[in-house]
């Protein structure tokens, strides 16, 4: 958990100062999109809350996006990205909820005044928090549900990516973009790669 506050404060410091940074920086570039992440299930019958056996899930679900990079040269530079499952999925009778993180070197081959591809290379951590949702009635209050955190489980990770910022305006552009991560001992799932899917809306500053 620590993990990824730390990485969530670093990233929202960067997306803050990005206009700042344009003194020392040619280009900040900030972004913030939706798609999925999946995974196989591990095809394990687990009892998790000890009243009944359940089959493991697949990762599937909306995710939103967001990240920051700031381009050092005109082909180098340097970014964050964080993502995460837009609501809770259901985990062998639990709700859980992936959070990736990662630290990025950027290598930007080409870029014309319309569009600007990227690959991304770098290493941060995924974190899967599982939260257990229950109910209680009583005479007096009647029936009340509440939701209580259950447990998580935080892994290393290898990330590769590659988008392309395509410019409806000078400042403005949409970005789509595969990433794979590669999280150590992913367990909980059914393989360690971990292919995301996004389309993105994000502002440049400076660069052009």
């Amino acid at each position: 958990m620590k993990l990824s506050k730390s990485a969530l404060a670093v990233c929202v410091g960067l997306l803050a100062g990005a206009p700042l940074m344009m003194a020392q920086s040619p280009q900040a570039n900030v972004y913030f999109g939706v798609g999925t992440a999946t995974d196989s299930s591990n095809g394990q019958t687990i009892n998790p809350l000890g009243y009944g056996f359940f089959s493991t899930p697949k990762m599937t679900g909306t995710f939103l996006d967001v990240g920051g990079s700031f381009m050092l040269t005109p082909h180098y530079g340097a970014g964050v990205n964080l993502s995460w499952r837009a609501s809770q999925g259901d985990y062998a009778g639990l709700s859980y909820r992936p959070f990736f993180y990662d630290f990025n070197g950027i290598w930007q081959p080409v870029k014309t005044k319309r569009i600007a591809p990227e690959i991304q290379a770098g290493l941060g951590g995924v974190r899967v928090g599982f939260t257990l949702n229950s109910s209680s009635c009583d005479p007096l209050v009647g029936c009340q549900s509440y939701n209580a955190g259950y447990e998580s489980s935080s892994h290393f990770q290898t990330h590769l990516g590659v988008g392309v910022r395509f410019y409806a305006t000078d400042h403005i552009f949409i970005r789509p973009a595969v990433d794979v991560h590669w999280v150590d001992n992913f367990f909980q799932f059914g393989s360690d790669w971990v292919p995301e899917y996004t389309v993105s809306l994000g502002y440049s500053f400076g660069g052009q």
